[in-house]
């Protein structure tokens, strides 16, 4: 039985071999086949490869056990590669978004651009479906193991594909139509860097929630809170406190039980409780609960 951490380890590196013979074909391709938008498609390969290498490095610190530093772990690191995979991709966006300008302000003033070559289509296509391959099984495994970094790598991998699909359009209208409509080998590289920003603000904004300690979505408290109320003692949840630590979730929160049973059987109840929210929410839970007793009129 593969652990958490090689099961992450096998699908990046599976994923990272596909992007080291993606990015040197596509280099090649587009240098041979005189494309633009393939000479950004191979960037976002190499984006992809360098973000692999940071999912392998971050999820071995996240997944180191609690510490005397570390009360609550080192899950952060995955939030913090998170951050990274997302950066790096905003980079991406702008690079291939600018030479994509580039391009099409020097047909507008009425400069030549070579039609590219149908080695750059086939690379194109070959990309697509590589790309999809790999994030299919990267993003089953994330949602298996519950990682959030392996998530966000699986999503590049997405991107890449995408883009791979607007460069195919690109470079097969380019070659299809002739050198008159050259110009659609640089409109499908901003089109591309489009979606590709879009991706990296959205990895961006789940990052520095986290790192923020954002409350999780009121669809979840609503499940915690349901999940406590099960047992038929419990009343009045109130400073109900969650966020995200890495993999995990940490849940905090005040409840009454019977101000007549004894201390002995408000632990018991308390264990329960802990018990039925592991279950649902994960083994590694963080749980801190404190128990007041009912109040009664005076």
């Amino acid at each position: 039985m593969q652990t958490r951490d090689q099961r992450i380890y096998k699908v990046t590196l599976t994923g990272s071999i596909v992007n080291m013979v993606l990015l040197v074909f596509k280099f090649v391709a587009g240098i041979l086949g005189n494309s633009a938008a393939m000479i950004a498609d191979a960037v976002h390969s190499l984006s992809d490869f360098i973000t692999d290498i940071v999912v392998i490095a971050f999820v071995r610190l996240s997944s180191k056990p609690a510490d005397h530093d570390h009360d609550y772990g080192h899950g952060k690191y995955e939030t913090i590669a998170t951050s990274i995979i997302g950066m790096a991709l905003c980079i991406v966006a702008v690079m291939l978004g600018w030479k994509g300008v580039e391009k099409i302000i020097q047909f507008v003033k009425g400069e030549t651009i070579e039609s590219p070559g149908m080695i750059a289509l086939a690379a194109a296509l070959l990309s697509i479906l590589l790309k999809e391959w790999v994030f299919r099984i990267t993003k089953k495994v994330a949602e298996e193991v519950n990682s959030q970094a392996l998530e966000a790598n699986a999503w590049h991998h997405r991107t890449d594909a995408f883009s791979s699909i607007g460069t195919a359009i690109g470079i097969g209208g380019a070659v299809a139509l002739g050198s008159h409509w050259a110009v659609l080998d640089p409109i499908a590289s901003v089109v591309v860097s489009i979606l590709i920003f879009i991706t990296a603000f959205r990895l961006l904004r789940q990052a520095s929630g986290e790192l923020l300690e954002e409350s999780l979505p009121k669809e979840t408290e609503d499940k915690i809170e349901a999940t406590v109320y099960r047992d038929p003692l419990v009343s009045d949840i109130h400073r109900l406190h969650t966020r995200r630590i890495g993999s995990i979730i940490a849940i905090e929160m005040h409840f009454r039980l019977p101000a007549e049973i004894t201390l002995e059987e408000s632990h018991r109840h308390a264990t329960k409780i802990e018990e039925a929210l592991r279950e649902e929410f994960g083994a590694s839970t963080h749980i801190m609960l404190h128990i007041e007793p009912t109040k009664h009129p005076k």
